[in-house]
């Protein structure tokens, strides 16, 4: 298929490499061009906006850090919507907010196009090694048009309906739950290490019993061995997440006193300069305020 593929930060480029491997054409944009290179010498096709990406694609994909950068590439004079042809998709697999997925949906509808919400769960190098998981909702028959293309990029995906936002709220959802996940594993190894027990030791047991998710497993290493840096998923991006499924959630009427708790940890770790450490790195901010030395 003809492709486009806008957003090639540390997901969007091997997400973008995997289309180009599984053999389509891809025209790529970025907004620091120099990010394009690598894709474009695997026989990718250079752009200069987000429009002439999205122009002769059957398909377009984005791959955006917020809703700014988001609402930008599809909505902006040179965006998407303005190059897409009518007919075809856009695929946004950016973390979004709710409130704008359907703001989306409305505009490409109203240009004639369509629109899937298509969020990933998966660091970076599950990117690179196609082991996301996609979760995706809209229209049925744009959902089942870019079927091949979304099971090219991970081991999995989820098909929630034709509300294309619902994709979002369960992707805000998941997001919650590893942050939540973070912060109790902070407390716990903050606790257990302040108490006597060595890390090294508690990581052990936490294998044998509650290591069943690969997920929990590996941010409890990182606590573990405080290693927070590259960060996979920065800290503000963390923040920016949980504070997008509280407008969600305030906007359904559901209380979520954890995930205000979890924002207001979040918020104390950007406050602090730690917005670009991995959003694990709430195992540094709980051991400081438990007194605790750091480096060990």
């Amino acid at each position: 298929m003809k492709l486009g593929f806008v957003g090639l930060g540390n997901m969007g480029l091997p997400m973008a490499r995997n289309l180009l491997s599984a053999g389509h054409e891809v025209a790529v944009w970025n907004r620091s061009p120099a990010r394009g290179e690598p894709l474009v010498k695997q026989g990718a096709r250079a752009v200069a906006s987000p429009a002439e990406a999205a122009k002769d694609a059957e398909v377009v994909f984005s791959m955006l850090a917020d809703d700014r950068a988001a609402e930008g590439v599809a909505l902006g004079p040179q965006g998407i919507i303005s190059g897409l042809s009518k007919g075809a998709v856009h695929v946004s697999s950016s973390t979004i907010s709710v409130a704008l997925s359907q703001r989306l949906t409305d505009a490409h509808a109203s240009a004639g196009q369509g629109y899937v919400a298509a969020p990933v769960f998966g660091r970076p190098e599950a990117a690179q090694t196609k082991q996301l998981w996609v979760v995706a909702a809209g229209a049925k028959a744009d959902v089942e048009r870019c079927r091949p293309l979304l099971e090219a990029l991970g081991r999995g995906l989820t098909v929630l309906g034709e509300q294309a936002s619902m994709a979002n709220v369960v992707k805000l959802s998941g997001n919650f739950l590893i942050a939540s996940m973070l912060e109790a594993l902070a407390e716990a190894f903050a606790f257990t290490r302040k108490s006597g027990v060595e890390p090294k030791q508690f990581m052990e047991l936490f294998r044998a019993v509650f290591a069943n998710s690969p997920i929990f497993e590996r941010y409890a290493q990182a606590i573990a061995e405080e290693k927070y840096s590259p960060a996979g998923f920065a800290m503000r991006l963390g923040l920016k997440d949980v504070g997008l499924v509280l407008e969600a959630a305030r906007a359904a009427e559901v209380p979520m006193p954890l995930a205000s708790l979890v924002r207001d940890q979040y918020l104390g770790g950007v406050a602090q300069g730690h917005g670009d450490l991995d959003w694990s790195a709430l195992g540094a901010l709980v051991a400081e305020r438990a007194g605790l030395p750091k480096g060990r």
